[in-house]
Order: structure tokens, then C-alpha cells, then sequence
């Protein structure tokens, strides 16, 4: 089983969608995306700085935007998709649409409400996430509560990425228990926790418009590793991921007991593939960051991998 993923927030980086404007038809699509995100993905993929990029309405359109044309490329070369998706946060929104569960133009749509829903409830307190590295899991968590952050991401073995106010991140970097190292996270508030409950009634409203179909090919939640069968199912547990913990670690669990036998994170890919081979060892992976990377995950799609 071949399991494509598709990455969350923070994966960005500037310039990043420039290779991708040169392969034929993308600027169209970037343009079209664009117009339903309600964002200028070409400018803010090709020229906009870090800081500029790192505003929630501006990287999740982005990031999904990416994903979506880098999944079509690979498909149109093999001739097929992935056995499986998933998606990391925000990534979710892209695997539905890989898993023909949603049109890409109504996941755009909807990847625009969500970025803005969330940048404003960020906007009510300074928050913040960090990733907790190493450790004994129980001890990192009872810290966590203990200065009042949440543990918003259960990435995999040894890697928890806590949320809440700027103060208590700062504490958590001073208090890290010995051999735990403290890395804030380029995002900008505390989401997949409580901070994020006023956008979730504004994805509601916005997924209660929108027709979704069941998913042809098997698709993982990041609520709790299950697969999904029901499209609308999906999109409601889209919906409650906003305010609610990604357990990427009962995903690829998930992915183990499902036999996977390669593994792909489409653009902007890296941090997926990071953790897949540490969580996932001895799978075949394929980060696919650029037009470039198109070939290996056509190989690793068609057996014909090294």
C-alpha cells in the first residue's frame, strides 16, 4: 500500500511554489485557486517574505494550494494515485480532495475561511506552539499542564508540539525537564486547542455549504487514526480538528496496520517525511518539494522504486 500525505502548517517556506508556475497549466490553476481562497497565491508563493507567508489567511491557502497541484502532477505522470491519503491539520483538506471526496475549488474556498476564521481567533490573545523533542511523553504532559498549555499535536515518539500563551512557551523552554530540547514552531497561535473555538462555528457554517462524496480511496483522520468512509463525516471532523488535538501518531499506527509499503509527502514536503522515518522505518519515502522530486514518487507509486 502506497500512502501519500499531504503536510500542515509551518511547512512553508518563501519562493517556495516559483518551480512549480513553470510546469504547463499551473499558473491557471494557481490563479483559480487564488480567486476561491481569496488569497494572491502566485504572488505570495513566488515573492512575499517568511514573516508575510507565516500569516495564517496567507499559509493555509498556500500550503493546500501546493499540495493539491503537486498530487495532480504526480498522477498525471504514473497514470494513478495513492492506495491511501491523509492529511496533517490543515493537510486534511487537500487528502479529502485527493481522495475525491471534495472539488478542489470548494477545499480553496474553504481552506480561505478556515486560515481567516483562525488568524482572527489567534488575533484575541498572543499565542503561540513549540515542539517538545525527546523526553518521557508522561512527564512532558504533566508539565504541559502544570504552566497551562495543551499538547495540540501528537506528531510521533518523542515529539509533542504544545500550544497556549507566549508566557507559558516561555516557561516551557525554561523548565524543559533534561535531555527535552524546545523549538517554537513558525505559526502564529495556538491551534488545534481552545484558542481556536471561535473559528469553528465559521467552518461549520462554511462546510454545511458544500456537497461532499464519499472518498474512493482509503482516507485517515487526524482525529484518531480511523478511516473515513462517509464524505460528510470527514468534513465535520475537519471542522472539530480546529479546536481539537492532530494525532499524526495513531495515523501512521494506522498506516502500519494497513501494511503500507511506501510512503510520499506531496509539496511543500519534508517535516512528514521526517517523521515517517522514524515512525515508519524501513518504509520507502519520497518527500516530493519540487517538480524535480516528481519522478522518484512516480517510481515509488509504479513498483519501480530502488
Amino acid at each position: 500500500m502506497i500512502v501519500a500525505a499531504c503536510p500542515g502548517q509551518g511547512s512553508q517556506t518563501p519562493g517556495f511554489l516559483a518551480p512549480w508556475l513553470e510546469l504547463d497549466g499551473v499558473s491557471e490553476q494557481l490563479a483559480s485557486y487564488s480567486e476561491a481562497a481569496e488569497v494572491d497565491l502566485i504572488a505570495h508563493g513566488t515573492e512575499s517574505d517568511a514573516d508575510t507567508i507565516r500569516d495564517t489567511r496567507i499559509a493555509q491557502p498556500l500550503i493546500v494550494a501546493a499540495s493539491l497541484i503537486a498530487a495532480q502532477q504526480i498522477e498525471k505522470k504514473a497514470g494513478r494515485r495513492p492506495d491511501g491519503v491523509a492529511g496533517h491539520s490543515v493537510g486534511e483538506l487537500a487528502a479529502v480532495v485527493a481522495a475525491r471526496g471534495l472539488p478542489a475549488a470548494d477545499a480553496m474556498r474553504l481552506v480561505g475561511i478556515r486560515g481567516r476564521a483562525m488568524a482572527d481567533a489567534a488575533a484575541q490573545t498572543p499565542t503561540g506552539m513549540s515542539a517538545v523533542l525527546g523526553g518521557d511523553a508522561d512527564d512532558v504532559l504533566a508539565l504541559l499542564s502544570e504552566i497551562g498549555l495543551t499538547p495540540a499535536n501528537y506528531n510521533v515518539a518523542g515529539q509533542i508540539v504544545a500550544a497556549g500563551e507566549l508566557p507559558a512557551l516561555a516557561q516551557l523552554s525554561e523548565r524543559a525537564p533534561r535531555g527535552v530540547r524546545v523549538m517554537p514552531l513558525q505559526v502564529a497561535g495556538a491551534f488545534h486547542t481552545s484558542h481556536m473555538t471561535p473559528a469553528v462555528e465559521t467552518l461549520r457554517s462554511a462546510v454545511s455549504e458544500v456537497a461532499a462524496s464519499d472518498p474512493d480511496i482509503t482516507l485517515w483522520s487526524n482525529r484518531d487514526g480511523a478511516v473515513v468512509t462517509d464524505g460528510q463525516d470527514a468534513l465535520d471532523r475537519i471542522v472539530t480538528q480546529v479546536s481539537s488535538p492532530v494525532r499524526w501518531d495513531l495515523c501512521m499506527e494506522s498506516f502500519t496496520e494497513a501494511g503500507i509499503t511506501g510512503f510520499i509527502e506531496v509539496a511543500p514536503a519534508g517535516a512528514l517525511v521526517g517523521m515517517a522515518k522514524r515512525g515508519l522505518r524501513g518504509v520507502p519515502t519520497v518527500a516530493v518539494k519540487t517538480p524535480e522530486d516528481i519522478d522518484a514518487a512516480v517510481a515509488l507509486l509504479n513498483g519501480e522504486a530502488a
